[in-house]
């Protein structure tokens, strides 16, 4: 059986395009939680048909952004704090063993790949840019567990963290140099390749999220759902 090549679609540069701007407006709180928002008007307001945008919209509602209902309006989902709670001890149980196999495994080009992320962070805080440094925060992580031969392992992290990422983003404004300081001894622990120093470092840096929160739900207590969240 012979089969034919597809045709040049646009349609998913198109979505991609869509989904970026939208998961950057949801992600800075541009597009707060709880916000309104319809296939109909972003496809108005970007100059697009409604395809790209219903294809972004889903890719939304699976990572956790979006609440689809039929029938209904679609609103940017609340933060859940036990779904942030969850996404803090996935990535610490992944990320503890990718962080010691890296320890174990990276070369000295991998080390200077995620130097160069970390200049890039400093960089941020200097520009004040926390959008950049929180991009450049997910690719430390990201990279470290693909360095370490399991990027797979970040996938599973991505389809878990929608709303740890929005507080987090939240935090910036009063804990990206303690962040930063984070990587810094994490990547001088892969550097020295010493696990010992390296896991109790990433496992440090992603609980203090857990202290975090509490700050942030009393300053935006809007932005959360209602519910009973176990310690």
């Amino acid at each position: 059986m012979q089969l034919r090549a597809l045709e040049t679609l646009n349609r998913p540069s198109v979505a991609d395009a869509v989904f970026d701007a939208l998961h950057q407006q949801i992600l800075s709180l541009d597009l707060p939680p709880g916000a309104k928002i319809s296939e109909v008007d972003v496809a108005k307001a970007m100059g697009v048909s409604r395809q790209p945008v219903r294809d972004a919209f889903y890719r939304l509602s699976k990572l956790g952004f979006l609440t689809i209902r039929p029938q209904r309006a679609t609103c940017v989902s609340v933060i859940s704090e036990s779904a942030v709670l969850q996404a803090q001890f996935i990535r610490t149980a992944i990320e503890a063993e990718t962080v010691r196999i890296a320890c174990l495994k990276l070369t000295p080009a991998d080390h200077a790949a995620l130097e160069a992320i970390l200049d890039g962070q400093r960089q941020a805080i200097l520009d004040k840019r926390p959008l950049e440094f929180q991009a450049l925060d997910d690719q430390f992580h990201r990279e470290i567990c693909v360095r370490a031969g399991h990027g797979h392992a970040w996938e599973i992290i991505r389809e878990n963290k929608a709303h740890m990422d929005r507080v987090r983003y939240l935090s910036l404004a009063f804990a990206s140099n303690e962040a930063f300081e984070d990587h810094v001894r994490v990547m001088d622990a892969i550097r020295a390749r010493n696990p010992d120093e390296a896991v109790p470092g990433m496992r440090t840096h992603l609980a203090r999220i857990r202290k975090q929160i509490i700050r942030i739900r009393a300053e935006h207590m809007q932005f959360f759902a209602q519910e009973a969240v176990d310690d």
